[in-house]
């Protein structure tokens, strides 16, 4: 394999895993990431490989993806008929949360949408039942993101390496 090719298929492999990482770091975009080393990986192989077809299948998966992305800190707190500020303090508490690590990562959401519950309707047990469903929301969706990044990538292997 000649250098190109394999700064190629490098790059291919780390957009996928960059695209993995997404799906527990809030300013990772995940499925972008992942449908780019689709993409070039299919690429550097003339689509010989992976072609069209299941890179429309992949596709489909990553728009699915975002859609559970989007949709699933807002379920858990709509769900409970959270405020606007609550899921504003969601979002914020899931990028700070970046900061602070693994902990961060799993109470920043919890604790953003508790304290926006807490300042727009002053009561403690509601802001804490929000941030609860918050978190759940955010939980089951990061593990269907990830059970999905998983599944494409396995689908992007078995194209590639048995089809």
């Amino acid at each position: 394999m000649d250098a190109p090719l394999f700064a190629g298929w490098l790059l291919a492999l780390v957009l996928m895993l960059a695209g993995l990482a997404g799906n527990l770091l809030p300013l990772l975009p995940a499925a972008p990431l992942l449908m780019g080393g689709f993409i070039l990986g299919a690429w550097l192989d003339d689509f010989q490989k992976v072609g069209w077809a299941w890179l429309a299948v992949l596709l489909v998966l990553c728009i699915v993806m975002a859609v559970i992305d989007f949709l699933a800190g807002a379920w858990g707190a709509k769900k409970l008929g959270a405020s606007r500020q609550a899921v504003i303090g969601a979002t914020l508490g899931a990028v700070l949360g970046i900061f602070a690590g693994l902990p961060g990562l799993i109470l920043g959401p919890f604790i953003g949408a508790a304290v926006g519950e807490f300042i727009a309707r002053g009561d403690t047990l509601r802001a804490g039942q929000v941030g609860l469903a918050t978190w759940l929301g955010l939980m089951v969706g990061t593990v269907a993101k990830l059970a999905l990044s998983l599944m494409m990538i396995g689908l992007f292997a078995f194209a590639y390496f048995v089809v």
